[in-house]
């Protein structure tokens, strides 16, 4: 392994240590006892590894290809978390989905419970938990105090998140009193206690988040900015973003997929428009009736999929071939995520669906997002790059950019369709659905933060500039008809600016990257072998999207 490498590792070994929860998620060993330091005083100790890191990185020279891929990547990542910190980001880190709200109750989902001693760790993390929100709450302050702020919205989202774990929003119960419940009897008082402090702290964030924080945030627009998006840009995309050329072409690539959602409709619903065909698939196709029952038919799904993909289309290793599904915890966001294996995958690989409390779930939704989120999806690519780990870097199993694992996901998605697996058109027009929110997405997603403006062509308030409350209005006529679902969506959106673009300009990549090397293995009198390119792309590691774009059309 080349120095640059060697350093992106060293580097992964610190950030471990000033960041147990990450220690969880890659399985390792030592920090399941410890919660991550949200305080002021944490998060300069993590932006001064950062800055040391990058220095020492700048006197190194790759020994290879893969020593400079790993280079960029270290880079870029560094260099915008210390932008991110310079600008005060990490003071207002609130949103509905992927903030250290969030976190440090999910956490707990991957911490090991499988033994006594692994309860007695747990007993410990859950009496950090009180502690933990109190050093978020000190950063948070300490943004109120510079004028930096989340807006309103994103912090009354957290409020709630932590009033449904705290069992103090309606129907709801507290959360860690059920999770220690499976705990065993000889550590029952101290896991009752923890429980008991652990409630009682989420309750208090969550009061201070409503008659405290949100009352200061008062007039925080909803919307980011140019310069603000730009700084999220450079890191969930890893690429530099012409903000007029993917509007324009978010319009277009919306017509093209509303267009075959019409013609699917109305195989459906002869005549009919793509609301009856939705009315039709969800009162008159098949269903299946509670969460226990739609885990074990996605579990079926997954299994039969890892089958079937790994004899023609991909070179699937047997660690790889265990995907669990799981049901997520009541109070997440409405959208499904994934969580990747331990590098000796003793925890696998599993999605997580919520069910947002409902009971039936008619089946033409649920295939195409299970491709996503499962294999040939997130897990084929997470999880093979951390099969690669020896051969790449643990740092690069791990940096993460959205852009491209979205990206992957969502052509994994259309790769499906190709295949024929998506030939039923209830299962296609999901696909088609899927497809349409994620278009919308860019649209909605960079009109709103940059108030840009409804084109000529479209009959949707031409000329005027979009506001959020346009942007949410346009979300519910072109994504599909879940308000609950989509009111959360538009929600993430304004709290995650650039996040929500990641997923239909990843994909673009990947799939101009896979028609660039068949016309190169064209050119050369060879016949692509889409197998082995595929293979060669998830054996990449981690990289941003301008990266990406380069290496796909030389491989394979």
């Amino acid at each position: 392994m080349g120095a640059i490498r060697d350093l992106a590792d060293r580097h992964l070994d610190e950030q471990i240590a000033l960041d147990p929860m990450l220690a969880t998620y890659k399985g390792v060993p030592g920090h399941d006892h410890e919660l991550t330091d949200f305080s002021p005083d944490g998060l300069a100790e993590r932006d001064s590894l950062a800055r040391r890191t990058l220095a020492r990185l700048a006197d190194l020279e790759p020994a290879d290809d893969a020593d400079r891929r790993c280079g960029e990547l270290l880079a870029s990542r560094l260099a915008n978390d210390i932008a991110r910190h310079d600008a005060g980001e990490d003071l207002r880190p609130l949103r509905v989905i992927g903030s250290p709200v969030g976190a440090l109750r999910a956490v707990f989902d991957l911490t090991r419970r499988d033994t006594d001693d692994d309860w007695a760790t747990v007993t410990c993390r859950i009496a950090a938990v009180p502690e933990a929100y109190a050093r978020l709450r000190t950063s948070l302050s300490s943004g109120m105090s510079a004028d930096l702020f989340a807006a309103p919205r994103q912090a009354l989202a957290c409020a709630v998140q932590a009033a449904t774990w705290a069992g103090i929003e309606s129907g709801t119960t507290p959360w860690f009193a059920q999770y220690v419940a499976a705990g065993p009897a000889s550590l029952r008082t101290e896991l009752g206690r923890a429980a008991v402090a652990a409630t009682d702290a989420l309750a208090d964030f969550a009061a201070w988040l409503r008659e405290t924080y949100v009352p200061a945030a008062a007039g925080t627009p909803d919307a980011v900015g140019a310069d603000r998006y730009a700084l999220a840009a450079a890191g969930t995309l890893g690429a530099r973003l012409d903000i007029g050329e993917a509007y324009g072409w978010a319009w277009d690539e919306l017509v093209r997929i509303e267009t075959e959602m019409v013609d699917v409709a109305q195989r459906l619903v002869p005549d009919g428009s793509i609301a009856d065909a939705f009315e039709h698939l969800d009162t008159a196709g098949p269903a299946i009736d509670g969460a226990e029952n739609l885990r074990a038919w996605l579990q079926d799904l997954v299994d039969r999929t890892v089958d079937e993909l790994g004899v023609a289309h991909f070179a699937i290793a047997a660690p790889l071939r265990r995907c669990e599904v799981m049901i997520a915890p009541p109070g997440t966001a409405a959208a499904q995520y994934y969580t990747a294996p331990t590098a000796d995958f003793s925890r696998p690989g599993r999605t997580w669906n919520p069910t947002m409390g409902r009971t039936r779930f008619p089946t033409w939704g649920e295939v195409s997002t299970c491709y996503h989120e499962a294999v040939p999806g997130h897990h084929l690519q997470l999880a093979q790059w951390v099969h690669r780990a020896p051969q790449l870097s643990q740092f690069q199993t791990t940096a993460y950019v959205s852009g491209n694992i979205e990206g992957w996901a969502l052509y994994a998605e259309r790769l499906m369709d190709e295949l024929g697996a998506l030939d039923d058109p209830g299962y296609r027009l999901g696909y088609l659905v899927a497809q349409q929110l994620r278009a919308t997405r860019v649209i909605v997603d960079i009109g709103m933060h940059h108030g840009l403006r409804f084109p000529d062509g479209q009959p949707f308030h031409v000329g005027e500039m979009m506001t959020p409350e346009l942007g949410r209005e346009f979300l519910f006529q072109h994504a599909g008809k879940e308000r609950d679902f989509l009111d959360s969506e538009w929600v993430r959106y304004l709290g995650w600016p650039s996040q929500a673009i990641c997923y239909k300009l990843g994909e673009r990549v990947w799939l101009a990257g896979r028609d660039a090397a068949s016309r190169r293995a064209a050119a050369e009198g060879r016949t692509f072998d889409l197998k082995a390119w595929h293979a060669a792309a998830l054996d990449l590691g981690s990289t941003g999207l301008d990266a990406l774009a380069e290496i796909l059309p030389t491989i394979g």
